[in-house]
């Protein structure tokens, strides 16, 4: 398959595309909160997320220029928590395994990805990404914590 996707970093104009994918039925069902977000609150938080990027980074996943998927990494320790969503009319055709692996290129520090263990989806992105599977935990549901060490430095 060819890597058509591109990442930019995300920005306030995002906004609204990024609060109509996380209010998503099935966007909602893969997340750890599943409550559904409000407008005003998402805003807030997007504005605060931006302005943080020591803390965490969010980017736009586009295909000829169409946004299809958002990723997001957040600071954890010495590590990156990454977590990625797929626009609803961009799901089942590749772009989340392109985006994830171009993602992790950023990075040469640990990373990690929790994925709900009914999310087959974002479980097969993850071990196609070079993810491996750490241990499964009781976090409202069963929940797979998957890492990712950067490459060795030769």
């Amino acid at each position: 398959m060819t890597d058509r996707v591109n990442l930019r970093p995300a920005e306030m104009k995002d906004a609204e595309k990024l609060f109509i994918w996380r209010n998503d039925p099935e966007t909602r069902n893969a997340s750890h909160n599943t409550d559904e977000v409000v407008l005003e609150s998402h805003f807030t938080w997007l504005k605060a997320s931006l302005s943080n990027p020591e803390q965490r980074l969010l980017w736009i996943a586009e295909v000829d220029g169409i946004a299809v998927g958002s990723c997001r990494a957040d600071r954890v320790g010495n590590a990156w928590e990454l977590s990625w969503t797929i626009a609803p009319e961009a799901r089942g055709k590749g772009f989340a395994h392109q985006m994830l692996s171009k993602l992790v290129r950023y990075f040469d520090e640990p990373l990690l990805a929790e994925v709900k263990a009914d999310n087959i989806a974002s479980i097969k992105v993850a071990e196609r990404s070079g993810f491996v599977l750490k241990k499964s935990v009781k976090k409202g549901g069963n929940t797979l914590i998957y890492s990712r060490q950067p490459p060795q430095k030769s």
